[in-house]
């Protein structure tokens, strides 16, 4: 399941159904020091490669230009490309290119640190927005802007970086899909044809990119990024999916990071990823959900929806029958419902706009709701761009590790989740279902743990996220030695750096800015409740 911040269907890991290490120092390459695999000659000879393609990129450079118009990235944020292999372990064969932006530090030459490299989430976001934070003005991140040049890029597969299609998009974003919930085994059969014809789709569309479409190629894809912008060593600060590739890249390249900051955890257990990380979240999602419940029964004299949770919880359920029997403005059924609704266990900033829409529609305004949660057929950039990020969300999960092939096991473990879950669980199941018979081989995953060169990182997560599960930050926590972890306890919104919570903000900043941090791990009281 996919972080949806950039549009309603796009980038922790996703969206209702299937709609819904090498030392390189001024370009002198030194020997790799790469983590352990079942595959160790394989993954040298990528590391290697990896060397190569940091080495060829510091050389070269960045040719930054202004941002071509339609990327919607204004000045003076600049734009450019960085060459990567395909495929590492032969790095002189075919090559793409990463897209990547910047803007300068807002402070001093003295004061500026070098780059900081950000990465939302997903996979399948992009973090071109990223200096916009600069731009716009953002506060959290004002201190932090005068030391480091802000730098996003699209990781392989995204947006403007030899992006790939699984379905045309306008098929993708059709509606109303199937209700995801099955009321009979024809309904399941149903799915499981859909989710197969998606994964043939993949391969069909983009089959040459698919078995390179991995989590440990997008960190080496990193590192290249890193040393193409003359840096020695990367800070990187990575979201939701982003902080597996930082987990990943300390693993890979421990001894090229300077300061890390990792922000709501995927658990980079290897049991988890990726399939039992997608049952977890099942769980957690189900209680932020109760949790916005809660949040608008006690604001029921704005809302009207009711004062308890199950009052709420009725009257979703009314909704959701009313819109299986007969889709609101003919495209809105429990598919569409459920895309547009999962927004408020994700964030906070959702609660209020979503509570709106949910409380107008009970008040006898459909439309509102229909214009919320129908897609947009005539936003053809933005249905592209969705259709993408959920083609890259799924050939990088599908390929990071091997997935159950068995569909009695998919049926048992989803029909046993949605028992006491019911709010997401089938709609992740199908979602991720083409992994079951997915075409290239699948890999097994990084063994995330620390190495000798690898400096303090800095782990943030709220208590009750819903789409990384606190879980996950703690076994990084553990994993990653000398680590710090922050928590924001009785919230759950996801994305926590973002927030205006100043135990978190300051830390954050002191760390980036210093290096330093505090002598054991921190627990930081709530950000702000939203307000009605």
């Amino acid at each position: 399941m996919r972080d949806i911040r950039p549009t309603r269907r796009t980038a922790a890991l996703g969206s209702a159904g299937a709609l819904v290490a090498a030392t390189l120092v001024a370009g002198a390459v030194m020997a790799p020091t790469a983590s352990a695999t079942s595959d160790r000659s394989g993954q040298d000879r990528e590391m290697r490669g990896a060397a190569i393609a940091a080495e060829r990129a510091a050389k070269a450079g960045i040719d930054w230009q202004d941002c071509p118009a339609d990327w919607g990235l204004e000045k003076p944020i600049q734009c450019g490309y960085v060459t990567v292999p395909l495929d590492y372990a032969k790095p002189n064969g075919k090559q793409i290119r990463i897209a990547v932006d910047r803007i300068g530090n807002t402070g001093t030459e003295e004061e500026r640190q070098g780059a900081l490299v950000y990465n939302p989430g997903g996979p399948g976001g992009s973090g071109l927005r990223f200096p916009r934070r600069v731009t716009t003005k953002a506060p959290v991140w004002a201190n932090i802007a005068k030391a480091y040049d802000f730098v996003g890029f699209d990781p392989r597969g995204v947006g403007h970086s030899a992006p790939i299609s699984c379905v045309d998009p306008q098929e993708f974003v059709k509606a109303p899909k199937a209700d995801p919930v099955p009321d009979t085994e024809a309904d399941k059969r149903a799915q499981r044809k859909l989710a197969r014809e998606y994964a043939e789709g993949c391969y069909e569309r983009s089959g040459d990119m698919l078995p390179y479409m991995t989590t440990p190629n997008t960190v080496r894809d990193l590192d290249v990024v890193r040393a193409a912008l003359g840096e020695k060593k990367l800070n990187f600060l990575g979201v939701s999916y982003g902080t597996y590739l930082g987990a990943v890249y300390g693993t890979l390249f421990p001894g090229h990071v300077r300061r890390m900051v990792v922000d709501s955890v995927v658990n980079p257990s290897r049991e988890k990823i990726w399939y039992q990380a997608n049952l977890d979240q099942d769980v957690a999602f189900e209680g932020r959900w109760k949790d916005w419940q809660d949040w608008v029964a006690a604001n029921d004299a704005t809302f009207h929806l009711g004062t308890t949770r199950a009052a709420v919880q009725a009257k979703w359920l009314d909704l959701r029958a009313t819109a299986k029997k007969n889709p609101l403005g003919g495209v809105v059924g429990p598919a569409e419902l459920i895309s547009f609704f999962q927004s408020a266990p994700y964030y906070d900033s959702s609660w209020v706009p979503v509570a709106t829409v949910f409380s107008k529609y009970v008040a006898g305004d459909t439309q509102a709701l229909i214009d919320a949660a129908a897609p947009d057929l005539s936003d053809t950039a933005g249905n592209a761009s969705s259709e993408n990020g959920n083609a890259v969300y799924t050939a990088v999960e599908c390929a990071d590790a091997k997935w159950p092939t068995s569909w009695t096991r998919w049926d048992r473990d989803n029909t046993r989740l949605h028992k006491d879950h019911p709010f997401m669980t089938w709609a992740n199941a199908w979602m991720n279902l083409p992994c079951a018979t997915w075409p290239v081989k699948q890999q097994t995953p990084v063994n995330v743990k620390s190495h000798k060169n690898l400096p303090p990182v800095l782990i943030v997560q709220s208590e009750r996220d819903a789409a990384t599960p606190y879980e996950g930050a703690v076994e990084l926590h553990e994993r990653f030695k000398g680590s710090r972890l922050i928590t924001e306890t009785d919230a759950g919104s996801h994305g926590v750096t973002s927030l205006a919570n100043s135990c978190i903000n300051t830390r954050v900043d002191t760390y980036l800015l210093t290096g330093k941090l505090d002598t054991a791990d921190v627990t930081c009281a709530p950000h702000a409740t939203p307000k009605p």
